[in-house]
């Protein structure tokens, strides 16, 4: 309840229109009674514009050089709790510049990292519970490694191979767990934001909510639309999480929307709203915590935009250098990096040394490279596999395929490497 009274709430620091309508009308009876919006008259014509309004603040608990901005803002977490915060972060760093590399080595086909944005997967994934459902986009790898999802099982699924649970049928790091209920992800922008509506409605008086993550690009799609609007229409338990980073793909952010970035949408569509500093993994675990409070007990949606930015490229298909500068690249990875800021504050707080700074870096490389090695050696599920579990009865066009590959194989099978695959 502190964090509560101490955050409040996003529409009450930009007040838009009279709070009591009684009070703003000077004979009440008088006021606008129409069904499509409760507000009142005037008599000034004029445009309501961008500039109406002031931006929508940015909440923050970390300065840039990690020091807490506001006393009564700091969480009040363990050591252990900070410690693994920190240590899935610079672990995921790693294990991104691993599978990078071995992606341009051509030992997987492709990879996206998550420089620059890991106080949003870290921040978000200590503020919910196991039991918390979510929706991923293609960019939220974190919140399944500090959910427990193991480096073997990472490897594996880059791969394809035989311990692949999604059996080889999706691209690198299209992940999924039901054990840590987190739903496969798929490569199509905005299709997981209804989704995530449709179960956070399942999930009401559960005591659980659904966080359904986007980016800026997402949501310019019209399925985001839909979505904030069912949410806030059915009341469902849902937080839209936005990593604004600045672009989707090469496409900046001035180009996609013009206004108040994505938190705007959230009161137009009567959705309360936080904007916060992406890049401050403890300003991302309070305003999560805080709207998995609310979304529950109140059983509406909340939108979070994270302003942060991608130090990487898009994926292995991207040269960002294209489209951005280095030297704008360069200042966000040096000035204001999440990890880096985080660990300034851990080490003001003594938990943190140069000395399990290499310890760190040095397990969490034989881990990852163990991984990648014993990913790389084991078989590929048998071919058979890719006609499995996508309809309950094979139709006959695709029953004629697999016959015909059958055939192919049993003709020329000694021209293909089937060796690497179960028989």
């Amino acid at each position: 309840m502190a964090l509560r009274r101490s955050l409040k709430y996003i529409d009450g620091a930009v007040k838009m229109f009279p709070s009591n309508l009684k009070q703003a009308c000077k004979n009440y009876s008088d006021c606008p009674n129409f069904p499509g919006a409760k507000t009142t008259w005037t008599e000034q014509l004029q445009f309501t514009k961008p500039s109406s309004y002031a931006p929508i603040p940015v909440y923050r608990v970390l300065n840039r050089k990690g020091q807490v901005a506001a006393q009564q803002m700091e969480p009040n977490l363990s050591e252990d709790v900070l410690v693994k915060m920190y240590k899935t972060m610079t672990t995921l760093n790693i294990m991104d510049k691993i599978l990078y590399e071995s992606q341009r080595q051509g030992r997987i086909s492709f990879y996206m990292t998550s420089y620059g944005e890991e106080a949003t997967h870290i921040g978000s994934a200590a503020a919910l519970d196991l039991d918390d459902l979510v929706y991923g986009q293609y960019r939220e790898t974190g919140v399944l490694m500090y959910r427990g999802f193991t480096l073997q099982q990472f490897v594996d699924q880059c791969y394809g191979n035989i311990d692949d649970k999604g059996k080889g049928k999706q691209m690198p790091v299209h992940y999924g767990s039901k054990e840590l209920n987190f739903v496969t992800i798929s490569s199509p922008l905005g299709t997981q934001m209804p989704q995530a509506v449709g179960s956070a409605y399942a999930l009401k008086g559960t005591e659980r909510v659904v966080i359904c993550y986007f980016g800026d690009g997402t949501a310019s799609e019209g399925d985001a639309h839909a979505a904030f609007n069912f949410a806030a229409t059915l009341g469902c338990p849902v937080i839209f999480f936005c990593r604004n980073n600045g672009y989707a793909i090469s496409t900046p952010v001035s180009q996609q929307y013009k206004g108040d970035g994505i938190a705007a949408k959230g009161p137009s569509y009567g959705i309360n709203t936080l904007r916060i500093d992406g890049n401050d993994v403890l300003a991302v675990y309070n305003a999560t915590k805080l709207a998995k409070e609310f979304s529950i007990s109140e059983k509406k949606p909340v939108l979070i935009e994270a302003l942060t930015y991608r130090v990487g490229d898009h994926s292995t298909s991207d040269d960002s250098s294209s489209y951005r500068s280095m030297e704008e690249v360069s200042n966000w990875a040096t000035s204001d990096h999440p990890t880096k800021k985080f660990r300034l504050y851990l080490q003001s707080k003594g938990f943190w040394s140069d000395e399990k700074e290499t310890a760190l870096i040095t397990e969490a490389k034989n881990d990852i490279l163990t991984a990648f090695s014993l990913g790389e050696q084991k078989t590929k599920h048998k071919w058979t596999e890719m006609y499995e579990d996508v309809y309950k009865f094979i139709p006959p066009h695709i029953k004629k395929q697999q016959d015909d590959m059958k055939k192919h194989l049993e003709k020329y099978g000694k021209h293909y490497s089937l060796s690497s695959f179960k028989q």
